[in-house]
């Protein structure tokens, strides 16, 4: 095979994987039967594409690929009259759509399909799980990785979460607006969760860059319907904030660099720029939330690319209303952080030491930060062993060698 075709083939894949199963599932109301006739329109595309060429527009080729594929399954099962009929109408539609439009222009329906995976009917636990591998494309073992499960537990969740969809008729559509408060912050975290793992969760800095952009564009679409949301502000403004530090994660040995030794140069200045921009939009709102605390909090850090230093007491107050909004254990890792930056160390580790160890104890940022903290109390000993724990924790090769050079570190002063 060609080696262009199959990266086109992984190419269109990879981005556009949600916008063609969300157009898919929208007309059959069947997430996994859209899943299964895009699955082989792409087996499909790996033999035909080396043989006759990689087609004009891949993307419209895959669509009309998997929409046969569609309903030639929907015609081998047992389909009520009407059905098979909805179908075929609503698949000859876009087909036509598809044929009379050269540049293969049609709806890019990932927000309804966004709110159908994050529907009360579901499990709320499975709901950022369900909408990573159906609007994302992110694979189940990626995802169970995420969320500390086996891969198996995970598929079994998302494969019964997707049954739900089908057999409930959980409608593919922005909810009306008195509905939305509920709705919403399922949506948002999970648009979060997404950027998460484009962040830092994947291998690779092409499919992390991809899959932060397909965040920040799903983040702007949920904006575009409803730009009177201040939460849905903020986190456009969270994401942007912490987009903008990218280039500057890695020197050019593409070793880690923290957040507080950034080359603040490197830093994307027109994207900070509209992320203010937005999280003084959400202000006016005079609603205050958790992803506008956490927009606040990085524009705090991105102020030191102006005046040179970072405000550790604006964080401590930032931090002190996050963990009252939400007190997730990220959110308590990071305050013990700036606790110990703004007030002492002691008093860093003070927090930690409140947390519940069950909780920690595989949680690889609390090592992290108790191994800094533990250093900077000048307890170096006991900071060679969170060092250790925390290497062993993390996925990261660069976080890996930046942990071991401050393990190494630690040693030296121990031996001194």
């Amino acid at each position: 095979m060609p080696p262009d075709a199959g990266r086109a083939a992984e190419k269109v894949a990879r981005q556009s994987y949600g916008k063609l199963i969300a157009f898919l599932a929208a007309r059959s109301r069947d997430v996994p039967a859209a899943e299964d006739a895009l699955s082989e329109a792409l087996a499909s595309a790996l033999r035909v594409w080396p043989e006759r060429g990689i087609p004009g527009n891949p993307e419209a080729w895959l669509l009309v690929a998997a929409r046969r594929n569609l309903m030639q399954a929907a015609r081998h099962r047992t389909v009520e009259a009407n059905a098979q009929t909805t179908i075929s109408v609503a698949f000859e539609e876009a087909e036509e759509r598809m044929n009379a439009a050269g540049n293969a222009v049609f709806p890019d329906e990932r927000l309804k399909l966004l709110f159908a995976c994050t529907h009360p009917a579901i499990d709320s636990s499975v709901h950022t799980a369900l909408m990573l591998q159906t609007v994302l494309g992110i694979e189940a073992k990626t995802i169970a990785r995420s969320f500390v499960v086996s891969p198996e537990a995970m598929s079994q969740r998302l494969v019964r979460a997707k049954v739900k969809i089908r057999d409930a008729g959980i409608p593919f559509a922005v909810p009306p607006r008195p509905a939305l408060p509920g709705r919403l912050a399922a949506v948002l975290s999970a648009i979060y969760a997404a950027y998460g793992l484009g962040w830092d969760g994947l291998d690779g800095e092409e499919e992390r860059h991809s899959l932060a952009g397909e965040a920040i564009w799903l983040g702007r679409a949920l904006l575009a319907v409803l730009p009177d949301e201040p939460e849905a502000i903020g986190l456009l403004s969270l994401m942007l904030h912490c987009e903008a530090r990218r280039s500057a994660r890695r020197d050019d040995s593409g070793r880690y660099v923290p957040l507080d030794e950034q080359d603040t140069t490197a830093w994307n200045a027109i994207m900070i720029a509209e992320a203010d921009a937005l999280l003084r939009k959400a202000s006016s709102f005079d609603r205050f939330g958790p992803f506008q605390c956490q927009a606040a909090i990085q524009s705090v850090h991105a102020a030191r690319r102006l005046s040179g230093t970072t405000d550790w007491q604006a964080l401590t107050t930032l931090y002190a209303a996050l963990v009252m909004m939400k007190p997730t254990l990220g959110a308590h890792v990071s305050q013990a952080a700036v606790i110990g930056r703004a007030l002492s160390a002691t008093a860093g580790l003070e927090r930690l030491d409140k947390l519940d160890p069950r909780d920690i104890a595989s949680y690889q940022p609390y090592w992290a930060v108790r191994a800094f903290l533990l250093t900077q109390a000048g307890d170096d000993t006991a900071a060679a062993g969170a060092y250790m724990t925390a290497i062993g924790l993390s996925d990261s090769p660069a976080v890996r060698d930046f942990l071991g050079g401050r393990l190494k570190d630690a040693r030296q002063a121990i031996s001194s």
